[in-house]
């Protein structure tokens, strides 16, 4: 118990309702079921995404493409519908995991095969990915008006007081919480992470366990894109441009190590949910929503700061020093 008062979880579990507190000191509305259900479903999008973000970092690796990943599989999937209305909203979320399946496969070859650094690699596809976007879509918005009531309305769909959004989250955080605890890929993805030339002599294959992670990030990035879309009922060139900045925010946060193997899935959820707290309670306290972008990066900056410190004292630049030497 003691061990877990000290640990991220706990300290972002305090901040958070900290912060709930002092929003319902002025504004009691905020901390309502009905509200706190709907900031949930709002931050779910970012939890599902972060989610695929924490094994990429896990392995030493990122992926700036998540966001253009969303905004090109979301368009694909908005002018299908369109074209053929007809088409069942299952088959749309298969294409739609399938198609972020191959992106993120896509970086994780080049990452693995090529040996080109992650941050090269998902810059350059996340820029090739927003160019396909307006060449498919000649710059012209899908509308709501033009997407059918099935394909929009699946995300909303309520069960027990939650939509659907929110509970897609729910299971891939589940998903996840098995993934790493119970499974060898995700032991892989720690070992990698940690030490991979100890990794190697255990048998687990680098570059795979890093493409791995890359076509899961990629898949829940597709996801996410078909449901961000029938949400919002609208897609367009610049969806959720920016996003993978509120990505990664959520991932150091939550305490994910940036050099890799350290960090867990529920720091992630906590401190995607911090940042989903603040976005929806700046517009309540009048402060313009685009101040999101300033704490996100402010937050990264205070993370990693935390984090590099926390790793000094655990010895880990002596393990690093002995590595540099072997």
């Amino acid at each position: 118990m003691t061990a877990f008062l000290k640990s991220r979880e706990a300290i972002l579990l305090g901040a958070i309702a900290v912060l709930l507190a002092l929003i319902a000191s002025r504004f009691p509305a905020f901390v309502e079921p009905s509200n706190l259900a709907r900031v949930f479903t709002d931050t779910s999008p970012l939890i599902i995404l972060a989610l695929g973000q924490t094994v990429v970092i896990l392995t030493r690796c990122i992926d700036l493409s998540v966001a253009a990943n969303l905004a090109l599989t979301g368009m694909v999937c908005a002018m299908l519908n369109a074209a053929m209305p007809g088409v069942p909203v299952a088959a749309i979320l298969l294409l739609a995991v399938a198609m972020g399946a191959v992106m993120g496969a896509i970086n994780g070859v080049m990452v693995w095969k090529l040996s080109i650094p992650p941050i090269v690699v998902t810059l350059g596809t996340m820029t090739i990915y927003r160019g396909l976007i307006f060449v498919i879509s000649d710059g012209a918005w899908v509308n709501a008006h033009e997407m059918s009531p099935a394909f929009i309305g699946f995300p909303r769909f309520d069960i027990l007081g939650l939509p659907m959004l929110a509970w897609i989250a729910i299971f891939v955080a589940a998903l996840f919480f098995v993934m790493i605890a119970r499974t060898p890929l995700g032991r892989a993805f720690y070992a990698v992470g940690g030490n991979p030339g100890a990794a190697v002599y255990t048998g687990i294959d680098v570059g795979r366990t890093q493409f791995m992670a890359f076509v899961i990030s990629g898949a829940l990035a597709g996801l996410t894109g078909y449901l961000w879309v029938a949400r919002y009922s609208v897609a367009y060139v610049d969806i959720a441009g920016g996003f993978e900045l509120e990505v990664v925010a959520a991932c150091v946060i939550g305490g994910i190590s940036i050099a890799g193997g350290a960090g867990t899935i529920l720091g992630t959820i906590l401190g995607a949910l911090f940042l989903g707290i603040v976005k929806n309670a700046l517009p309540v306290v009048n402060i313009s929503p685009f101040w999101q972008m300033a704490i996100s990066g402010t937050a990264i900056i205070v993370a990693v700061a935390f984090n590099a410190r926390s790793s000094r004292s655990k010895g880990r630049i002596i393990l690093k020093s002995a590595e540099g030497h072997a």
